[in-house]
């Protein structure tokens, strides 16, 4: 087990979820599903707790009923080498879901994404503070990130 794991609260739709995920995540896999028993507040064998795994890194989720829903304030921050693979996580993730701005998405479970490419980290970070302005300007008019947007905003003036 990791020492920090994520843990999400869903309603009634967290082993859906889970299978949502890790369809879409390369090196993914269900770890472990725990159900309820009977006199539960669910259906018998309904899954309680789950935990996989999301590209190496382990996630819990809790079915508990609708108390909490998930909001912008946490959101699950994806690296991605290529514009490629920005694209297919963009269009899977977001399928049902909502897209935002800046490389944000919810999915159609509510719970935030981003999706961003390396290459958005090291253009910002260029010494050069009107380069990376550049960049940023650029970053803030897109809804997915475009790697050959950003890297036109910086090879500018």
């Amino acid at each position: 087990m990791n020492k920090i794991t994520p843990f999400l609260w869903f309603d009634d739709k967290a082993e859906e979820a889970m299978n949502f995920y890790i369809s879409i995540f390369k090196n993914s896999k269900v770890l472990n599903i725990s159900s309820y028993g009977k006199d539960a507040p669910y259906p018998e064998g309904t899954a309680f707790l789950v935990t996989f795994q999301l590209d190496g890194q382990e996630v819990m989720a809790l079915n508990a009923g609708p108390e909490f829903k998930f909001t912008e304030a946490i959101s699950m921050f994806v690296n991605c080498e290529t514009q490629s693979e920005v694209d297919e996580l963009w269009e899977k993730l977001s399928e049902a879901g909502e897209k935002g701005r800046c490389g944000w998405l919810k999915d159609k479970y509510g719970l935030s994404w981003q999706i961003v490419p390396t290459a958005l980290g090291e253009l910002m970070n260029d010494k050069d503070p009107e380069k990376a302005k550049r960049v940023t300007q650029a970053m803030l008019k897109m809804d997915k990130i475009d790697i050959n947007g950003l890297k036109q905003a910086y090879e500018q003036g």
